[in-house]
């Protein structure tokens, strides 16, 4: 067989195998599967293979951070002091609860992150509806899509945005500029498609007045760790630096804090940590770099070019819709790493790039494979006992990612640049 063809075929039965979990085996089984393979029958020389990992460095040490204060706050009854305030203040109304979470879920996304929405929140948000007695899934489907919604206010809100403008990621000011409205009507029209399709089970009433948990000895340490993360990141990303690193060193500072303080040893807390994302993400990683090698990425880019030329506005509205698209296929990650590269050789103008970027953030709402924090969403969940299939994620996803897409793409190429 060809060899561009074979690599093609084995980087899509890699993904394949991710979507659809056979023998319900861990999705990072299936991409390092696929990097290995790759490896060897010497489609990929070992050194792109190292240097295509290496890319993941920061993503690596953000997830860490992030998994990490997650774990410590699950641990010290950091989440169940949060339902209880949740429930209470939702006064017996699952429709006001659905609204809190949301509006919970829009600040942890905006500040710390759509992965930390999905490591963070889902187990809080789990334990809100176990205590308000509840149907579950309503909550927890808000914590999926505002991860994604809500990813493109900030430069911090996900790391596809790190990925996709890489070292040429735009001032605080100029971000704000460019993706505050279309922001806006991504998270309001994402709140009101997912709450229309969850209606019935938002129907009737839940628990309330809950008497009010206190936190462990280690819980406000926890959420002062969380607190300070979000702060930390906010002035990282005005100053245009990595995010990983300061991520990585305050996880491990509140985790060795909270360690310390509760004479405990590290070992029952690491176990719990998910850390199979991170071979996942290196495997992606890899077989987008098979990708680029087979040439893939300059026809991309001689296409986007002489697009742009013809029609600048409309090649920018085509590709935020594909590549929202193709991050279902492929996850908005490696998605985004080709759109990067794609861009870098296409010299595409600000408008087409942006674009890309909502696509990138937006699209991998329509399934559970689109972004790594909807698959950290499901680890998470499914820890609970909680399971969502691909095609009941896709019911709910499709009505309401589309029309979210489409408001938000109109809305940033009607602003111009």
């Amino acid at each position: 067989m060809n060899p561009v063809l074979l690599s093609w075929c084995i980087a899509a039965l890699a993904t394949a195998g991710v979507i659809a979990r056979p023998f319900n085996w861990p999705e990072a089984i299936w991409a390092v599967s696929g990097a290995i393979l790759l490896q060897g029958l010497g489609l990929l020389p070992v050194n792109l293979a190292w240097h295509a990992v290496a890319k993941g460095t920061d993503v690596y040490l953000f997830l860490t951070g992030m998994m990490l204060l997650s774990e410590v706050g699950r641990r010290e009854g950091l989440f169940n002091w949060v339902a209880v305030l949740a429930v209470n203040h939702a006064r017996g109304s699952p429709r006001r609860l659905f609204a809190l979470v949301y509006l919970v879920g829009v600040v942890t996304t905006t500040f710390l992150s759509n992965d930390a929405t999905a490591v963070v929140l889902t187990p809080a948000v789990f334990a809100v509806a176990r205590k308000a007695k509840t149907a579950p899934l309503p909550l927890l489907f808000v914590c999926a899509l505002i991860a994604n919604a809500a990813s493109f206010m900030l430069p911090i809100s996900n790391p596809a945005n790190l990925v996709l403008y890489g070292n040429h990621m735009p001032a605080l000011g100029s971000w704000l500029a460019r993706f505050a409205l279309p922001s806006m009507p991504s998270i309001v029209v994402t709140f009101i498609m997912l709450r229309w399709s969850q209606r019935r089970e938002l129907a009737g009433t839940c628990e309330t007045d809950l008497p009010v948990v206190g936190l462990s000895a280690g819980g406000p340490v926890a959420l002062a760790g969380i607190g300070v993360t979000a702060l930390v990141l906010l002035l990282v990303s005005s100053l245009d630096l990595q995010l990983g690193l300061p991520t990585a060193i305050l996880g491990v500072l509140t985790s060795v804090v909270v360690l310390w303080r509760d004479r405990a040893a590290p070992w029952p807390l690491l176990k719990d940590v998910s850390w199979s994302v991170m071979p996942l993400v290196a495997g992606l990683f890899v077989l987008v770099e098979a990708l680029d090698h087979t040439g893939v990425i300059r026809m991309l880019a001689r296409m986007l070019e002489t697009s742009t030329v013809q029609n600048a506005s409309g090649t920018a509205a085509l590709a935020g819709t594909t590549i929202a698209f193709t991050s279902n296929v492929i996850n908005n990650l490696p998605a985004g790493l080709i759109a990067s590269a794609t861009l870098l050789q296409a010299h595409s103008p600000q408008r087409v790039v942006d674009a890309l970027l909502i696509g990138v953030d937006l699209g991998p709402n329509l399934s559970i494979t689109g972004s790594l924090a909807t698959i950290l969403w499901l680890t998470a969940i499914r820890r609970e006992g909680e399971h969502v299939g691909f095609f009941r994620f896709l019911a709910v996803g499709s009505v309401v990612m589309l029309p979210a897409l489409l408001v938000s793409l109109c809305a940033r190429l009607l602003t111009g640049g």
